[in-house]
């Protein structure tokens, strides 16, 4: 077993704990920085798979931007971490179903004779001229144009989505508007002050009794 192997047994073992903690974390600010540590994670192991031009732009991309947005997302709402905890279970079965329709589909793909893994072999060392953002473009623009092009409005419904989330209106009874505090006026009972008697605590008869008794053991 070489060190490249067992480096990647310990990444592989890495992403796979922070994926299973994103998931399960009940605080969303924890479930995003574990998520920040899953990507990390998985552009080492690009890099360690000799594709350092995919590594560097998982983490440009994705943790350097779109993590970290999400993260002042994630802060900035108010969200009930309860009432969303509330619907889990009662949408724990259809969540269930999900997963195991993808676990199948990525075992269809894997033992599909096309996609076997041993029929590339191992792999070799690449020239030191090689470009690995030469080859990813003729792919993309090439075999992957229509994925790519899907892919591409994905993210652009995604952005819609997020956009129409953000500026849906809320009751928030914390909010304050200063239109309203401008308006009030000081006159009219901003606030009152009130006249009490005052209230004189008398000593109880048993500390008097005490102090009766310890002056006459002092005599």
């Amino acid at each position: 077993m070489t060190f490249s192997l067992i480096l990647f047994y310990v990444l592989a073992a890495i992403v796979l704990f922070g994926a299973l903690k994103t998931v399960t974390a009940k605080n969303p600010v924890h479930a995003t920085l574990y998520l920040v540590l899953t990507f990390c994670t998985s552009a080492m192991i690009w890099m360690l798979m000799q594709a350092e031009f995919l590594g560097i732009i998982l983490v440009l991309v994705y943790v350097g931007a779109v993590m970290v947005l999400f993260l002042f997302f994630v802060m900035m709402l108010d969200i009930d971490i309860e009432e969303m905890r509330a619907g889990f279970w009662r949408n724990a079965p259809a969540a269930g179903t999900v997963g195991v329709l993808m676990s199948v589909l990525i075992i269809m793909i894997l033992l599909n004779p096309k996609t076997n893994l041993a029929a590339f072999g191992a792999m070799k060392d690449l020239p030191a001229d090689y470009s690995n953002v030469r080859d990813l473009g003729s792919q993309i623009y090439t075999v992957y144009l229509l994925p790519f092009e899907l892919a591409a409005v994905l993210l652009v419904l995604g952005m819609v989505a997020a956009i129409a989330l953000v500026h849906r209106k809320t009751y928030n009874p914390r909010h304050i508007d200063p239109a309203d505090q401008v308006k009030v006026n000081a006159k009219e009972g901003r606030m009152r002050m009130v006249k009490m008697a005052p209230v004189v605590a008398e000593p109880e008869a048993e500390e008097s009794g005490l102090n009766q008794s310890e002056a006459e053991d002092k005599a």
